[in-house]
């Protein structure tokens, strides 16, 4: 497939998305600009992310440190330098790593990686290699299940005193994936009913991070303001990326 035509492709997906997203608001009579669409480009290549970032996408989410890294040095050798987002789960070893290309981290969910992200982005900034705390959102544990990630809700409390008493954290919102199998309107009712208490304590903490191809619509009927959309966007086959 040549540069244009698969342009042309993510284009038209693309169109299919932000109509979707914008129905979606329709019906739960929300602000389709209140909602944002973030291509999740893991396993897909760099040429991907530039021809999207050409059709006016300017963040992206990617699951791994050493595929984002490397995708990140090569577009930032052509010139490209979209917002990253982390959404997969980040081991402590790599908090330092993951600071040179990652501007927010959508996974922090345990005490133990906020303190090593606290401390990795404290480092950083004493040697001068940024100015700016991170901005991290708290991934919610909606099933139980320590594989899938996500602190759950008796441990949420003492996880966020951590990050907002850090001074090298940003809490910017939560995040969560749907329990497998499950009435995704449940899980993010529930979701929705965390976020709400968090931002009576914490005002800044407005992201809801919450919706993926298959169920965007129910999380935007329960106030996602953010939809990881990886296959519906880029299509369902592995790319290797140069």
């Amino acid at each position: 497939m040549s540069r244009q035509e698969r342009k042309a492709e993510l284009a038209a997906a693309l169109t299919e998305i932000q109509e979707r997203i914008a129905t979606a608001c329709a019906k739960a009579g929300r602000d389709p600009g209140e909602v944002q669409l973030l291509p999740i480009t893991k396993n897909f290549p760099a040429s991907d992310v530039a021809l999207l970032t050409e059709l006016g996408c300017t963040e992206f989410g990617e699951s791994r440190e050493q595929e984002a890294s490397a995708k990140a040095a090569e577009l930032a050798a052509a010139g490209i330098h979209p917002r990253w987002h982390l959404i997969g789960r980040l081991q402590r070893n790599k908090a330092r790593a993951v600071l040179r290309w990652a501007g927010v981290i959508q996974t922090v969910d345990s005490v133990r990686l906020a303190d090593a992200l606290a401390k990795a982005v404290a480092k950083a900034r004493a040697e001068g290699e940024r100015e700016d705390p991170l901005d991290v959102l708290v991934q919610l544990s909606l099933d139980g299940d320590p594989q899938r990630g996500g602190v759950p809700q008796d441990q949420l409390a003492e996880l966020v005193a951590k990050i907002t008493r850090s001074g090298e954290l940003t809490l910017k919102g939560v995040m969560a994936v749907a329990p497998l199998g499950s009435n995704p309107h449940d899980a993010f009712g529930e979701l929705a009913e965390v976020s709400a208490r968090l931002r009576n304590e914490h005002a800044g903490a407005v992201v809801v991070s919450a919706g993926m191809s298959g169920d965007l619509e129910a999380a935007i009927d329960h106030g996602s303001t953010c939809v990881r959309v990886g296959t519906s966007l880029l299509g369902g086959r592995r790319l290797t990326s140069p």
